[in-house]
Protein backbone atom coordinates (compact mmCIF):
# COMPACT_ATOMS: atom_id res chain seq x y z
CA UNK A 1 0.00 0.00 0.00
CA UNK A 2 2.75 2.41 0.92
CA UNK A 3 4.77 1.44 -2.12
CA UNK A 4 1.79 2.08 -4.43
CA UNK A 5 1.18 5.52 -2.85
CA UNK A 6 4.86 6.36 -3.17
CA UNK A 7 4.82 5.38 -6.85
CA UNK A 8 1.77 7.60 -7.53
CA UNK A 9 3.41 10.60 -5.83
CA UNK A 10 6.62 10.12 -7.79
CA UNK A 11 4.76 9.90 -11.12
CA UNK A 12 2.84 13.12 -10.35
CA UNK A 13 6.06 14.88 -9.42
CA UNK A 14 7.73 13.81 -12.66
CA UNK A 15 4.73 15.07 -14.66
CA UNK A 16 4.95 18.48 -12.98
CA UNK A 17 8.67 18.73 -13.69
CA UNK A 18 8.14 17.74 -17.36
CA UNK A 19 5.40 20.32 -17.84
CA UNK A 20 7.53 23.06 -16.28
CA UNK A 21 10.44 22.17 -18.51
CA UNK A 22 8.17 22.35 -21.57
CA UNK A 23 6.97 25.83 -20.66
CA UNK A 24 10.53 27.05 -20.23
CA UNK A 25 11.54 25.57 -23.59
CA UNK A 26 8.61 27.29 -25.32
CA UNK A 27 9.55 30.66 -23.79
CA UNK A 28 13.17 30.19 -24.79
CA UNK A 29 12.14 29.20 -28.33
CA UNK A 30 9.90 32.27 -28.58
CA UNK A 31 12.78 34.49 -27.45
CA UNK A 32 15.14 33.00 -30.02
CA UNK A 33 12.73 33.16 -32.96
CA UNK A 34 11.28 36.62 -32.26
CA UNK A 35 12.85 39.27 -34.55
CA UNK A 36 12.59 41.92 -31.87
CA UNK A 37 14.37 39.87 -29.25
CA UNK A 38 17.18 38.34 -31.28
CA UNK A 39 19.66 41.11 -30.39
CA UNK A 40 18.33 41.94 -26.90
CA UNK A 41 19.99 41.33 -23.58
CA UNK A 42 16.59 41.60 -21.91
CA UNK A 43 13.26 41.25 -23.69
CA UNK A 44 9.61 41.64 -22.76
CA UNK A 45 6.76 39.97 -24.63
CA UNK A 46 4.70 43.15 -24.44
CA UNK A 47 7.40 45.81 -24.82
CA UNK A 48 10.10 44.05 -26.85
CA UNK A 49 13.70 44.87 -25.99
CA UNK A 50 14.32 46.65 -22.72
CA UNK A 51 18.13 46.33 -22.68
CA UNK A 52 20.59 46.07 -25.58
CA UNK A 53 24.23 44.98 -25.97
CA UNK A 54 26.86 47.65 -25.44
CA UNK A 55 27.31 48.66 -29.11
CA UNK A 56 23.64 48.67 -30.14
CA UNK A 57 21.04 51.43 -29.78
CA UNK A 58 17.63 50.98 -28.16
CA UNK A 59 14.94 52.32 -30.48
CA UNK A 60 11.50 52.79 -28.89
CA UNK A 61 8.37 53.01 -31.05
CA UNK A 62 5.02 53.99 -29.66
CA UNK A 63 2.30 51.36 -30.18
CA UNK A 64 -0.96 52.54 -28.71
CA UNK A 65 -0.42 53.38 -25.06
CA UNK A 66 2.92 51.54 -24.76
CA UNK A 67 6.38 51.54 -26.31
CA UNK A 68 7.99 48.68 -28.20
CA UNK A 69 11.79 48.43 -28.10
CA UNK A 70 14.22 47.20 -30.77
CA UNK A 71 18.03 46.95 -30.67
CA UNK A 72 19.65 48.47 -33.80
CA UNK A 73 23.19 49.00 -35.09
CA UNK A 74 22.23 52.46 -36.41
CA UNK A 75 19.25 54.68 -35.76
CA UNK A 76 16.56 55.13 -38.44
CA UNK A 77 15.84 58.31 -40.42
CA UNK A 78 14.82 61.27 -38.29
CA UNK A 79 16.81 60.02 -35.29
CA UNK A 80 20.37 60.16 -33.94
CA UNK A 81 22.29 57.83 -31.65
CA UNK A 82 22.99 59.03 -28.10
CA UNK A 83 25.35 56.90 -26.04
CA UNK A 84 24.90 56.67 -22.29
CA UNK A 85 26.47 54.93 -19.34
CA UNK A 86 23.71 52.34 -18.98
CA UNK A 87 21.99 52.30 -22.37
CA UNK A 88 22.42 53.76 -25.86
CA UNK A 89 19.23 55.28 -27.23
CA UNK A 90 17.89 56.50 -30.56
CA UNK A 91 16.68 60.07 -30.01
CA UNK A 92 14.36 61.95 -32.36
CA UNK A 93 15.54 65.00 -34.35
CA UNK A 94 13.71 68.17 -33.35
CA UNK A 95 13.00 69.31 -36.94
CA UNK A 96 10.44 67.29 -38.89
CA UNK A 97 12.19 68.30 -42.14
CA UNK A 98 15.44 66.63 -41.05
CA UNK A 99 16.27 63.17 -42.39
CA UNK A 100 19.49 62.69 -40.38
CA UNK A 101 20.87 64.74 -37.51
CA UNK A 102 24.06 64.86 -35.45
CA UNK A 103 22.25 66.06 -32.35
CA UNK A 104 18.70 67.05 -31.51
CA UNK A 105 19.04 70.55 -33.05
CA UNK A 106 21.77 70.03 -35.69
CA UNK A 107 20.68 68.43 -38.94
CA UNK A 108 23.17 66.77 -41.33
CA UNK A 109 20.75 65.81 -44.14
CA UNK A 110 17.38 67.26 -45.06
CA UNK A 111 14.35 65.65 -46.60
CA UNK A 112 13.72 66.20 -50.35
CA UNK A 113 12.61 69.75 -51.16
CA UNK A 114 14.78 71.37 -48.45
CA UNK A 115 18.29 72.84 -48.44
CA UNK A 116 20.77 72.34 -45.59
CA UNK A 117 22.38 75.47 -44.11
CA UNK A 118 24.31 75.45 -40.81
CA UNK A 119 22.40 72.47 -39.42
CA UNK A 120 18.96 73.81 -40.42
CA UNK A 121 16.61 72.69 -43.19
CA UNK A 122 15.31 75.60 -45.29
CA UNK A 123 13.06 75.91 -48.33
CA UNK A 124 15.15 78.76 -49.80
CA UNK A 125 18.81 79.58 -49.22
CA UNK A 126 19.53 82.76 -47.21
CA UNK A 127 20.80 85.90 -48.91
CA UNK A 128 24.50 85.69 -49.65
CA UNK A 129 24.47 81.90 -50.11
CA UNK A 130 24.05 79.78 -53.22
CA UNK A 131 22.01 76.61 -53.71
CA UNK A 132 24.07 73.61 -54.81
CA UNK A 133 22.37 70.19 -54.86
CA UNK A 134 21.04 69.75 -51.28
CA UNK A 135 23.13 72.45 -49.58
CA UNK A 136 23.39 76.23 -49.31
CA UNK A 137 27.01 77.22 -49.95
CA UNK A 138 28.62 80.43 -48.74
CA UNK A 139 31.69 79.89 -50.92
CA UNK A 140 30.57 79.33 -54.48
CA UNK A 141 34.02 78.11 -55.53
CA UNK A 142 33.05 74.75 -54.00
CA UNK A 143 30.37 74.31 -56.67
CA UNK A 144 31.57 73.07 -60.08
CA UNK A 145 30.92 75.39 -63.03
CA UNK A 146 31.05 74.98 -66.78
CA UNK A 147 33.89 75.57 -69.24
CA UNK A 148 35.55 78.96 -69.73
CA UNK A 149 34.27 81.08 -72.60
CA UNK A 150 36.50 82.59 -75.31
CA UNK A 151 38.46 85.74 -74.47
CA UNK A 152 36.64 88.96 -75.31
CA UNK A 153 37.92 91.65 -77.69
CA UNK A 154 40.84 93.65 -76.33
CA UNK A 155 39.50 97.07 -75.24
CA UNK A 156 40.55 100.15 -73.30
CA UNK A 157 38.21 102.98 -72.33
CA UNK A 158 35.59 101.50 -74.66
CA UNK A 159 37.90 101.59 -77.70
CA UNK A 160 39.40 98.62 -79.55
CA UNK A 161 42.36 100.54 -81.00
CA UNK A 162 44.48 103.61 -80.45
CA UNK A 163 46.35 102.27 -77.43
CA UNK A 164 49.26 99.91 -76.99
CA UNK A 165 47.76 97.84 -74.16
CA UNK A 166 44.19 96.96 -73.14
CA UNK A 167 42.26 94.33 -71.22
CA UNK A 168 40.13 91.33 -72.18
CA UNK A 169 37.89 89.08 -70.07
CA UNK A 170 36.37 85.62 -70.10
CA UNK A 171 33.72 83.97 -67.90
CA UNK A 172 32.23 80.63 -66.97
CA UNK A 173 28.90 79.72 -65.42
CA UNK A 174 26.61 76.76 -64.79
CA UNK A 175 25.25 75.02 -67.87
CA UNK A 176 21.82 75.39 -66.27
CA UNK A 177 20.62 78.66 -64.89
CA UNK A 178 17.92 80.11 -62.73
CA UNK A 179 14.78 78.14 -62.08
CA UNK A 180 15.76 75.02 -64.00
CA UNK A 181 19.04 74.72 -62.10
CA UNK A 182 17.36 75.16 -58.71
CA UNK A 183 14.69 72.55 -59.50
CA UNK A 184 17.33 70.00 -60.52
CA UNK A 185 19.60 70.81 -57.58
CA UNK A 186 22.35 72.18 -59.82
CA UNK A 187 24.56 75.12 -59.03
CA UNK A 188 22.97 78.58 -59.34
CA UNK A 189 26.19 80.40 -58.43
CA UNK A 190 26.98 83.67 -60.23
CA UNK A 191 29.39 83.37 -63.18
CA UNK A 192 33.12 83.68 -62.50
CA UNK A 193 35.28 85.96 -64.63
CA UNK A 194 38.98 86.51 -65.34
CA UNK A 195 40.79 89.55 -66.79
CA UNK A 196 44.16 89.71 -68.51
CA UNK A 197 46.32 92.32 -70.22
CA UNK A 198 46.34 92.24 -74.02
CA UNK A 199 48.04 93.96 -76.95
CA UNK A 200 45.97 96.45 -78.97
CA UNK A 201 46.25 97.95 -82.45
CA UNK A 202 47.93 101.27 -81.89
CA UNK A 203 46.51 102.79 -85.10
CA UNK A 204 42.81 102.65 -85.86
CA UNK A 205 41.48 101.87 -89.39
CA UNK A 206 40.29 105.50 -89.86
CA UNK A 207 43.84 106.75 -89.35
CA UNK A 208 45.11 104.33 -91.97
CA UNK A 209 42.54 105.52 -94.50
CA UNK A 210 43.59 109.11 -93.85
CA UNK A 211 47.23 108.17 -94.43
CA UNK A 212 46.30 106.54 -97.73
CA UNK A 213 44.56 109.75 -98.84
CA UNK A 214 47.66 111.75 -97.79
CA UNK A 215 51.29 111.49 -98.81
CA UNK A 216 51.61 107.72 -98.41
CA UNK A 217 48.73 107.22 -100.83
CA UNK A 218 50.19 109.54 -103.47
CA UNK A 219 53.53 107.75 -103.37
CA UNK A 220 51.84 104.41 -104.00
CA UNK A 221 49.80 105.94 -106.86
CA UNK A 222 52.92 107.31 -108.59
CA UNK A 223 54.61 103.95 -108.30
CA UNK A 224 51.58 102.26 -109.87
CA UNK A 225 51.62 104.72 -112.79
CA UNK A 226 55.31 104.14 -113.50
CA UNK A 227 54.78 100.41 -113.60
CA UNK A 228 51.82 100.82 -115.93
CA UNK A 229 53.80 103.11 -118.28
CA UNK A 230 56.69 100.71 -118.49
CA UNK A 231 54.35 97.95 -119.59
CA UNK A 232 52.87 100.15 -122.41
CA UNK A 233 55.57 101.37 -124.83
CA UNK A 234 55.12 104.85 -126.28
CA UNK A 235 53.07 106.15 -123.37
CA UNK A 236 54.74 108.67 -121.10
CA UNK A 237 54.17 108.67 -117.37
CA UNK A 238 52.67 112.20 -117.61
CA UNK A 239 50.04 111.05 -120.08
CA UNK A 240 49.12 108.14 -117.89
CA UNK A 241 48.92 110.40 -114.88
CA UNK A 242 46.59 112.98 -116.54
CA UNK A 243 43.91 111.35 -118.77
CA UNK A 244 42.80 114.77 -120.14
CA UNK A 245 46.06 115.27 -122.01
CA UNK A 246 46.23 114.04 -125.63
CA UNK A 247 48.75 111.52 -127.04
Amino acid sequence: MHLRLFAIVMSLLCEVIRMGSGVMQKQSAHRETSEDCQSCLECSRDNGCVRCPERLFLFLQRKGMSHHGTCLHSCPAGHFGQRGRDVNRCMKCRSLDCEHCFSRDFCTKCKPGFKLHKGKCLIHCPEGTYAHQTDCLEDCSLAPLGEWSEWSVCVRDGATCGFRWGKQTRARESSQSGREAEEKGASVCPPQSETQRCRMKKKCPTERRQNKKGGLGRKRERKRVRLLASSRPGVSPEATTDPSRGP
